[in-house]
């Protein structure tokens, strides 16, 4: 593995130097940081080391990436100068009436992690449901659990329309939807855009996407959820995922947890994304609450289940290093369309 990983990087190398344009660079992306690029197979054969070796591979294998990643970054940085330079050399006007050529768009960060987790998600077996972004104060709060004049709807101040509704705080309020749709047993993911009245910084949007998830049966306990969270979240960063569950408190579960990964960054370490502290806090889950269930048409002492609600606004904030939450909703196309072309 060693001798794999330093050709890697000399291969790397020899390609980064050949570069000319964007379009070299997002190749080059591919090669080695695609869904099965070089770098991606290597942390794929991991699967197969024990113990040390494997520890110590995984070290240099995502450190390796960081420096691809860095590397492909600051590239396209100076090419972007040249060109300018160039351009303003050149005195050129832009025609804005002129067709756009070759490059024709691309997907939105969120959008690209939304269709991975979908992809993975059905793979398990999860039905894929799309809810309505205005709902009734009763799907929002009351049939998850948290009724008028709970301390809990202080925490998700939101918009209200002149008949009464409002626009979603969370995708929970899919819940009651999802659970009369299919009954007992079910196991449903739901995204959708939500929204509070937030003061903004890099931080806070008033506007956010979410992914909700629940799986309903007989017997499910917290170890079902631990497992489908640490299968998912290795298929998102290419990586083993270690998890862990601390106590908190969400009205629509019981027992409640914060979800944490140890940060697939820096191996535990410490790093600017985990703010050194080795794990990086990730979603709100839990069992989900009798009540629930039960306005759902759900009988509690048949069946059990859980759910889990995971910030895909954040999820592409970490996996493609954007450290502004208000980049994602600005429209600024040179901070977009460096993701993936279509």
């Amino acid at each position: 593995m060693s001798e794999k990983i330093d050709e890697l990087k000399q291969t790397f190398q020899e390609d980064m130097d050949k570069a000319q344009n964007t379009e070299d660079l997002e190749n080059i992306r591919v090669k080695y940081l695609g869904k099965k690029g070089t770098i991606t197979e290597l942390l794929k054969g991991m699967r197969n080391m024990q113990g040390d070796e494997r520890k110590e591979a995984g070290k240099r294998i995502n450190l390796l990436k960081a420096q691809v990643s860095e590397s492909i970054q600051e590239r396209g940085k100076q090419i972007q100068k040249e060109m300018e330079k160039r351009l303003l050399m050149a005195d050129r006007r832009v025609d804005i009436s002129l067709p756009a050529g070759n490059n024709i768009g691309s997907l939105h960060p969120i959008t690209i992690v939304q269709r991975e987790l979908e992809e993975i998600f059905s793979s398990m077996g999860f039905a894929v449901e799309d809810y309505n972004e205005v709902v009734t104060e009763y799907q929002n709060f009351e049939a998850v659990n948290v009724p008028k004049n709970h301390p809990a709807r202080d925490m998700q101040d939101t918009y209200y329309l002149d008949n009464g509704e409002l626009l979603k705080t969370q995708t929970s309020a899919a819940q009651n939807y999802i659970l009369r749709k299919y009954g007992a047993p079910c196991r449903a993911i739901f995204p959708g855009r939500c929204f509070r009245n937030e003061a903004l910084d890099a931080s806070h949007e008033n506007t956010f996407f979410q992914m909700e998830g629940m799986m309903v049966d007989k017997d499910i306990s917290v170890a079902n959820l631990i497992y489908f969270m640490e299968t998912m979240l290795s298929e998102v960063f290419q990586t083993d995922i270690t998890v862990r569950l601390r106590p908190g408190f969400f009205p629509f579960t019981e027992p409640s947890f914060e979800l944490d990964i140890h940060c697939p960054f820096c191996g535990g370490k410490g790093c600017a994304t985990c703010k050194h502290g080795g794990w990086i806090e990730l979603c709100p889950c839990g069992m989900i609450h009798p009540n629930v269930l039960k306005m759902g048409g759900v009988d509690p002492d048949k069946y059990t289940g859980f759910a889990f609600g995971l910030g895909l606004t954040r999820l592409a904030m970490m996996k493609f290093d954007i450290n502004d939450i208000r980049v994602l909703n600005s429209g600024n196309l040179k901070a977009l369309d460096q993701f993936t072309i279509l």
